[in-house]
């Protein structure tokens, strides 16, 4: 019999999430806004899905703190719980402050989405992040390295999230100021010009709730977010000089 595994959130990330687990996993889900579990995983309450020995947290970052509160009481006393947002401070406290002592709890962040994801995720990133034990840490990569062939990054959640300022901050700014000036071009095109663009096409269908927790949510982003626009100022002032 295969180890069931719980989870909870069943949006786009979600059901990738379930689309890769569902080959090693019984895979129980719980989102009250979905309605079927597409073939990948069955529909559950949440207390039965959050009982499973190994739970994943497919939530938005900003309903994590909520969703922490509602599962503790229903967790195995050692269950396994990793989370996949795309902040890790902020989410590696919070699990640490609300959930059980003894349950075992790892941050992950998949530096993919379901777009840039649709075509397997062999050979892509994640970031794998201690909160309360290295050895849970080191287990949860080995089984990304191993079973799911992604390549694997072992960081402290502050040093995810200062790389994360510039590396999601920047790509999601401009890809909405981008966006907010459509229609672009599309006939005389340069490459670097596409490129770009396939940039942006790769967060275009992400969540509101997706640029908030990357703008909002994490510690670095502000600074960053004000160099940025900083230096945008004075490329401006030097494209304006005659």
């Amino acid at each position: 019999m295969r180890e069931r595994l719980g989870l909870i959130g069943f949006g786009a990330f979600g059901r990738l999430t379930a689309r890769h687990l569902s080959a090693g996993f019984d895979v129980l889900a719980h989102d009250p806004a979905a309605s079927d579990g597409e073939g990948l995983a069955t529909l559950t309450d949440l207390a039965t899905a959050a009982a499973c020995p190994t739970v994943v947290l497919a939530v938005p970052v900003e309903a994590l703190e909520a969703t922490l509160i509602a599962i503790g009481p229903h967790l195995a006393p050692d269950a396994l719980v990793v989370d996949v947002g795309s902040v890790k401070v902020r989410p590696a406290q919070a699990m640490d402050a609300l959930l059980p002592p003894g349950v075992r709890i790892v941050g992950t962040h998949p530096l993919f989405g379901p777009q840039s994801g649709k075509d397997g995720i062999a050979g892509l990133r994640i970031a794998v992040c201690e909160v309360r034990a290295a050895k849970d840490a080191r287990r949860v990569a080995a089984f990304c390295r191993r079973a799911l062939r992604l390549k694997v990054f072992q960081v402290s959640p502050e040093d995810h999230d200062r790389e994360a300022a510039t590396v999601q901050g920047l790509t999601h700014l401009i890809a909405r100021v981008l966006m907010a000036m459509e229609p672009l071009p599309t006939r005389m095109t340069t490459a670097s010009f596409d490129r770009l663009m396939q940039a942006v096409d790769m967060v275009r269908h992400d969540s509101p709730a997706v640029f908030r927790a990357i703008e909002r949510d994490n510690p670095f982003a502000a600074e960053v977010r004000e160099r940025f626009f900083s230096l945008a100022d004075q490329a401006r002032g030097t494209a304006a000089k005659r």
